[in-house]
């Protein structure tokens, strides 16, 4: 018998069209570059311009009023570390904000889990609580001036229970400050109730059966169960309400436009702009306001790494 040829397989051809792969890469990263350019363009524009334009005054002694305006180098962050008034302004904004934080979250999770319910009343409910929160801050200002006004309702109610000698809530040092951090405090619970709310809706109903079913209580359920789940919620809230109270200014102005007395309510965010644009002194508010992104960014970096650790993925 003859042997069987065999029959050799052609050589595969060599591809010479190399360079043809990075055309849709190059297409695909100028279509995104096409879809990203208006968002970059903002953030640039009003963000980071804005913030190396004020570092830039911050290194200054820019005045409108009084030039020229010279290189002082860090000369208005020496002088801002010596102070007694930043650091006045910078306790009373670590006051302010450690309310604001901490009171909306606790109350706004107790009233997210009793409106936790199916009906009309509940729902009506949720719009009651959230109502506050669309408001204008100076609306809402100017409201609860009039209601803690010494002669005000709140004060005249105070009466009527036997309290004959109210303080003065926003008049009295000793009481203003705390006073305002209600107020924001008021304001922003509608928030905080619509983010837990959101959470508690989210949680599987499978993970609460399973809990009933091996005997767990309410409170243990919401312990190893509602409290974990809960976490990402907690995070949006307290970042929120940190950034919020860190920069409070316009409920200052309007109700105590810094006092009773000497700063007893200023924040940082109030002495920025009353040295900037009531004394004019623009080069040393722009060193506060640098101060104030810095702590203001580390204290969200700090509490972003904290609540993260914690978070469950569902």
């Amino acid at each position: 018998m003859s042997p069987v040829p065999t029959i050799e397989a052609p050589p595969l051809p060599v591809r010479t069209d190399r360079p043809a792969r990075s055309r849709p890469r190059r297409g695909r990263l100028r279509h995104f570059g096409l879809f990203a350019a208006p968002g970059v363009s903002v953030y640039l524009c009003f963000v980071l311009a804005p913030i190396a334009v004020s570092f830039g005054y911050s290194l200054t002694n820019a005045n409108p009023f009084n030039p020229p305006t010279r290189f002082t180098g860090p000369r208005n962050y020496v002088e801002l570390m010596h102070d007694p008034e930043f650091w006045t302004a910078l306790r009373v904004t670590a006051i302010l904000t450690l309310i604001v934080t901490v009171v909306p979250n606790v109350a706004g999770l107790g009233i997210a889990l009793l409106l936790d319910r199916r009906g009309k009343f509940y729902n009506a409910l949720r719009s009651v609580f959230f109502t506050p929160v669309i408001l204008s801050s100076v609306v809402v200002s100017i409201v609860w001036s009039r209601l803690l006004d010494a002669g005000g309702p709140v004060n005249e109610a105070l009466r009527a229970l036997g309290w004959h000698d109210p303080p003065g809530w926003l008049s009295d040092p000793a009481y203003a400050l705390y006073a305002v951090a209600s107020i924001i405090s008021w304001q922003m619970l509608g928030f905080c109730v619509v983010v837990y709310l959101a959470g508690l809706q989210g949680i599987p109903q499978e993970l609460i059966e399973a809990a009933e079913l091996d005997q767990a209580g309410p409170v243990r359920r919401f312990r190893h169960v509602v409290w974990p789940l809960l976490a990402p919620a907690l995070t949006v809230n307290t970042v929120v309400l940190l950034i919020s109270a860190f920069k409070t200014y316009d409920y200052i102005k309007v109700i105590t436009n810094g006092g009773p007395g000497a700063g007893t309510t200023a924040t940082i965010a109030f002495d920025v702009l009353q040295t900037g644009f009531d004394a004019n002194h623009v080069g040393y508010a722009s060193a506060m306001a640098m101060v104030m992104l810095v702590i203001v960014a580390v204290a969200t970096a700090l509490a972003l790494r904290i609540l993260r650790a914690r978070e469950v993925d569902l």
